[in-house]
């Protein structure tokens, strides 16, 4: 290895002798003074077009192809935050971008450091979050030739990217990144990964930053037309059983003021996807919960039997319609969406809107209805409600904590204000049902992918974006052990965030699965062996609080909740909770089980 890496640095300093020859070349023309004094290299260009698109924050991790970059960032123009992985660098743009409303921005090297962030790329584009990803590449000259840490990140991102590039030409570097934060912001929103050869960084020009789009194939869905919102009114009116669906889009559009003096006018109960909650306050008297397989029973009936249903920004993924054959079944359905290829790609639908929520919400609000016809539908919808909540039973020997005791009580201390972000399992569901949230932005989750590992730096991420918020970083002990060397930032950045691992020594929801599908047969879902996670808090110098009895749970929270800087808390679940309800995979919505 070291003489093929030797061999490379030779190959690559005849490539740089050459350019450099090639650029101290006389021209034939004198140069102006003006363009001399103006000349500046990709790196310098590549930072300063960043600082054009108002970056906060940069997460990354260096590397021999962006080093030119790297040297840039010296300066400290932007601030710039050292993950210990470029997992972990993803995950916390993410968390950034959800919390904030801004793009993220990720640096990383080129072969295994670009490999290693397609994870968090993947994770981005299923749950539409704006991250401009940099992925070192080698010089141009070896780009296809198997250099050393060469991979082709273009082929591998093409269908986990809203768009990507390759610089070719520094000159084209602000365009580039200007184009790349507009595509990644609006309409759907999503990753866009540039490519960033090593020499792009060390060339000069004289390009100067950017600011004007030239993208004819590029549109943005925005308003409904009347005609669209015409027949949405003509079914509101008929309808004595309407249903409102609200899902990420909402929350991306910071729709929720709207959604909430819409659903308040007309009466119109909601359910949420998960990624739609915090679109209406948890306490709100119409929410019903979360809809779909560990979705309330009032979420569940009411999608079963409504006449009418709305969905504004979801995609009516399988979790919510498990069997889209018999979703909704005698319901006329609308889907507004940004995203024209969602409209019905799952649920065929009456009336497809391709708008943005927030703008078509603004447009019904202007229907005045003269009469409310379903107040038997509410009425049973309340019904349902009061019914089956969600509900849990206290263990009779008090050997182990309740981990929706533990969920609801974090919600009352911080009087449901508090940023939350979650691994995922089954902590991640009862987060979903016992947290109550009231905003947008609360709820920082891997929804589509379902991604182990993201919670603790997706929450470093959005305290960077809000530091004045409290953040809450729900975790199970597997996912714990994917990412929990991203705590050597909490200290290093004074980073405040609370980490509770609901801990039951398992894989929680594989086991789940495992008990009532595959006949208790528990295949490596069990850690035999668990480290010390509080001595590993401490090595990271984060205070560690240990919940192994009940009795101290809330004490042992107050405590770790008031204790000024970062916290983990390993609170001790039973191996054998399950989430329930629970409508099994390929079932209908009505055909729950687990319920009181």
């Amino acid at each position: 290895m070291a003489k093929q890496t030797e061999m490379l640095d030779q190959n690559s300093t005849e490539s740089f002798d050459t350019l450099e020859a090639a650029q101290s070349v006389e021209p034939e023309v004198e140069i102006e003074q003006q363009t001399v004094d103006e000349m500046r290299t990709g790196s310098e260009l590549l930072v300063e077009s960043l600082v054009n698109e108002n970056v906060e924050f940069i997460f990354g991790y260096p590397g021999g192809a962006v080093l030119p970059l790297y040297d840039t960032f010296y300066e400290g123009k932007i601030k710039h935050i050292l993950a210990r992985h470029e997992q972990g660098a993803t995950h916390a743009a993410e968390g950034y971008a959800r919390v904030s409303g801004n793009t993220g921005v990720v640096v990383v090297t080129s072969g295994p450091g670009a490999t290693n962030a397609i994870t968090g790329i993947a994770d981005a584009y299923s749950d539409s979050l704006p991250l401009v990803v940099f992925t070192g590449q080698v010089a141009t000259a070896g780009i296809g030739k198997d250099a050393f840490q060469e991979a082709d990140l273009l082929s591998m991102t093409t269908p986990i990217s809203k768009h990507n590039y390759q610089v070719k030409n520094v000159s084209d570097i602000p365009t580039i990144v200007h184009e790349a934060f507009h595509i990644a912001n609006t309409g759907r929103k999503g990753p866009v990964v540039i490519d960033f050869p090593k020499d792009m960084g060390v060339l000069s020009t004289n390009a100067q930053v950017c600011n004007s789009l030239d993208l004819p194939g590029y549109s943005v869905a925005e308003k409904p037309s009347e005609n669209e919102i015409q027949k949405l009114r003509d079914y509101l009116k008929s309808a004595e059983k309407p249903l409102i669906l609200a899902g990420a889009g909402i929350n991306h559009a910071k729709a929720n003021d709207v959604l909430n003096e819409f659903v308040t006018r007309h009466q119109l109960p909601v359910v949420n996807t998960l990624l739609g909650l915090g679109s209406i306050p948890y306490e709100h008297p119409l929410f019903l919960g979360m809809g779909g397989m560990h979705g309330s029973y009032a979420s569940n009936m009411a999608l079963t039997e409504c006449d009418l249903l709305i969905n504004f920004g979801s995609r009516f993924d399988d979790r919510l319609a498990s069997n889209p054959d018999e979703f909704a079944p005698n319901a006329k359905i609308v889907h507004v969406d940004i995203d024209p290829s969602e409209i019905n790609k799952i649920i065929k639908v009456d009336l497809g809107i391709n708008a943005d929520c927030k703008a078509t919400l603004e447009e019904l609000l202007g229907y005045e209805s003269n009469s409310i016809k379903h107040t038997e539908w509410l009425e049973w919808c309340y019904e349902n409600k009061a019914k089956q909540p969600f509900s849990y039973e206290e263990d009779e020997d008090k050997v182990f904590s309740k981990p929706q005791r533990t969920i609801e009580y974090i919600g009352e201390i911080t009087n449901g204000d508090a940023i939350v972000t979650t691994d995922v399992g089954q902590h991640q569901m009862w987060v979903a049902q016992y947290y109550p949230f009231k905003t947008h932005g609360q709820l920082v989750t891997s929804g589509g992918l379902g991604t182990m590992g993201f919670g603790i730096p997706a929450a470093i991420g959005a305290k960077l974006a809000q530091p004045d918020k409290t953040v809450v970083a729900f975790v199970g002990d597997g996912g714990f052990q994917m990412t929990n060397q991203e705590m050597a930032i909490l200290d290093e950045y004074q980073i405040d965030i609370k980490i509770v691992i609901v801990n039951n020594g398992t894989l929680g929801m594989v086991k789940q699965w495992q008990d009532k599908f595959f006949n208790k047969r528990f295949s490596h879902s069990v850690f035999n062996d668990q480290p010390d996670f509080l001595k590993l808090a401490e090595a990271y110098n984060v205070k560690g609080y240990l919940i192994d009895n009940p009795d101290n749970l809330e004490q042992q929270l107050d405590a770790a909740f008031n204790h000024e800087g970062p916290a983990l808390i390993d609170v001790r679940i039973s191996p054998v909770e399950p989430v329930n309800p629970m409508v099994p995979s390929g079932k209908a919505n009505h055909e729950m089980e687990g319920l009181i």
